[in-house]
């Protein structure tokens, strides 16, 4: 069990929406904060980040379970799973020495979610506004909801909302 909590926040949303760019945005902001940023990203299907021909590619292909590949400055593993671990599974063994963890998808997970929403004939309300997990809706639209409704390109308004919600009260 960790010794420290580790604030979660999730970003939901169709693909496509900006989540990514949101995130990527939001690191830099909450890094100037003082904090120690960890990110998981959920893929629905399967991934391979390993490049045909380099060595950990290689032993992947020869049948090898886990390979983990190290320098002085980063730590990469690639293993392959019979069932998909919950999300706190990867929190317990994947990070530490951070001080808050985004998460990109997770949307059926009990975590604290930021919907990042835009309109479609397929979507024309967020897809979490019943979720009593929702914290705010980043959106150009003029949507009304129970929880803040922040501007796509107001980044710096979801960063105060993450650290007042999570940083600041947790004495961080």
């Amino acid at each position: 069990m960790s010794e420290k909590h580790i604030p979660v926040v999730s970003f939901v949303g169709r693909s496509n929406t900006g989540k990514t760019t949101v995130i990527e945005q939001l690191i830099p902001i909450l890094r100037e904060a003082g904090l120690r940023v960890a990110v998981i990203k959920h893929h629905h299907r399967d991934f391979d980040i390993d490049k045909p021909g380099k060595d950990t590619y290689r032993y992947k292909q020869a049948g090898a379970r886990i390979t983990i590949l190290t320098s002085p400055h980063k730590i990469a593993v690639v293993e392959d799973i019979d069932v998909e671990p919950r999300l706190n599974a990867i929190v317990e063994r994947f990070i530490q020495d951070a001080d808050l963890l985004i998460v990109e998808g997770y949307k059926k997970e009990s975590i604290p979610k930021i919907e990042v929403f835009q309109r479609r004939v397929d979507t024309p309300a967020p897809m979490c506004k019943d979720d009593k997990n929702l914290i705010a809706v980043i959106t150009d639209e003029s949507i009304e909801l129970p929880v803040p409704v922040l501007k796509r390109d107001d980044v710096q308004s979801v960063a105060d909302l993450i650290l007042v919600r999570f940083i600041r009260k947790t004495g961080v």
